[in-house]
């Protein structure tokens, strides 16, 4: 009876997993856009840099005038001594109040500082954004690598369950000891156990990308066919070193952080000078009543305009302690600035260095599936012509099948590694989601 080769079986049972909800399947950047509606993490980032532009135009207040409206009425009686009457009395009044700050340094780097930590805000969210595109990422390529894993898995159960029966064939009819049986049989039993693990596997990787999303019966579409991995661009460490450099979010947080520290120390400087602000009222009052205690009844109207000076001249070392303090303080954001960018650089590195690992993986991987199947070929042909045994074809099968699984693997690792690269070096954005998106089956 003829039977499929082994290649066939593998690619078969790939491309069946692969197809059975491609119809439905869903692409990266769809996705991605589900978990920025979605992700509870992403969203209280986002969140938080909505409510910086509040708090910094609350800053912004403090150079333009401000008014108030204050009123009171009131009512009371009066018990006087004998001969004297008792009196009742009731007054109201109402004013308007202005203040405009003509000259407050501190006021002025108050606001400076609210338009940096308005940019830190940014940063945050920026950083946020980057941190959800290579979750999803890794979610929906951990996916395909279990399915694949699953696929590669029931092949290789298939072809052990060929194998399997050919031995019991050989067996009755005396061309084969029952050794080669129970090996076989040993090796679908593990086959079996192997397949039951990938299909949890996978179970629980569609779990783990659907909570991500939000969206339930989540398919992920598979790589295109022959697949072609971008080359890394630049291919120097210190370029992308370079670039995170001035682009990542963290060491520009770190430097606004820096730079909001020097300008506390001018404001604190600010507290010993003096400010001069421009006051202005309007009111009216009216009061009534009887007795000999009664003011003078009626309505009166009173209008001020006016300039205010305020100048501390001896705070009790209050000033020139912040002023120390603050000093302080910038030298530890200049240190953490430091920090920020050694640990960046060496974060880039680290990923630049992982993802062209993955590339050499890669092509290392697929030099030795291409052996693999030759030496199946050779090792299925010896035990025909009984130079092999059925050991010799079953590890044979085995190292091919950890080979293309493995194969797979590294395939998405250097995927997912290429997104990681780019936000160590904070450049990664939403066009690297589409030419991520690109390299799936249509």
């Amino acid at each position: 009876m003829h039977r499929p080769p082994l290649a066939a079986l593998t690619a078969l049972a790939a491309l069946l997993l692969s197809l059975s909800g491609l119809a439905g399947a869903q692409s990266l950047d769809a996705l991605y856009e589900a978990a920025r509606g979605y992700d509870a993490t992403y969203l209280s980032a986002r969140a938080l840099a909505d409510s910086a532009q509040y708090k910094a135009a609350q800053v912004d207040a403090l150079g333009r005038p401000r008014v108030a409206l204050a009123a009171n009425t009131y009512r009371s009686r009066v018990y006087l001594p004998q001969n004297y009457g008792n009196g009742d009395q009731s007054s109201s009044s109402a004013s308007v109040n202005g203040r405009y700050p003509i000259y407050n340094p501190g006021n002025k780097v108050a606001i400076e500082q609210g338009g940096k930590s308005l940019a830190m805000a940014q940063a945050d969210l920026e950083t946020a954004e980057q941190d959800l595109i290579v979750r999803v990422a890794q979610a929906y390529f951990d996916v395909l690598a279990a399915r694949d894993a699953l696929a590669t898995t029931r092949a290789s159960k298939a072809a052990i369950t060929e194998q399997l029966a050919s031995a019991k064939r050989n067996f009755e009819v005396g061309t084969a000891t029952i050794t080669d049986t129970r090996e076989a049989q040993a090796r679908y039993d593990l086959a079996r156990a192997q397949e039951i693990q990938a299909e949890n596997d996978l179970r629980t990787k569609r779990i783990a990308l659907a909570s991500l999303v939000g969206k339930t019966d989540v398919e992920p579409r598979p790589l295109a066919q022959p697949v072609t991995l971008p080359a890394i661009e630049p291919d120097d460490a210190e370029a992308w070193v370079t670039t995170a450099d001035a682009d990542h979010p963290a060491i520009r947080k770190a430097r606004l952080a820096y730079e909001v520290a020097r300008l506390e120390t001018e404001k604190a400087r600010a507290g010993g000078l003096p400010t001069l602000d421009a006051v202005a009222s309007a009111g009216i009052s009216h009061s009534s009543g009887t007795g000999v205690l009664t003011s003078i009844p009626g309505s009166t109207k009173t209008a001020t305009v006016g300039l205010e000076l305020n100048w501390p001249l001896y705070t009790g070392g209050s000033i020139q302690n912040r002023i120390k303090e603050t000093l302080a303080l910038e030298d530890k954001a200049r240190d953490d600035l430091q920090g920020a960018m050694r640990a960046v650089a060496q974060g880039t590195r680290v990923a630049f260095f992982d993802l062209q690992s993955g590339m050499a993986q890669v092509q290392a991987l697929e030099a030795a599936e291409s052996s693999s199947k030759l030496a199946l070929e050779a090792t299925q042909l010896g035990y025909k012509v009984g130079v092999r045994v059925n050991i010799d074809v079953l590890n044979s099968q085995t190292q091919l099948y950890t080979t293309e699984r493995d194969l797979a693997k590294a395939r998405y690792d250097v995927i997912v590694g290429g997104l990681k690269l780019r936000q160590a070096a904070g450049a990664l954005g939403q066009g690297d989601v589409e030419a991520v998106n690109r390299l799936l089956a249509r």
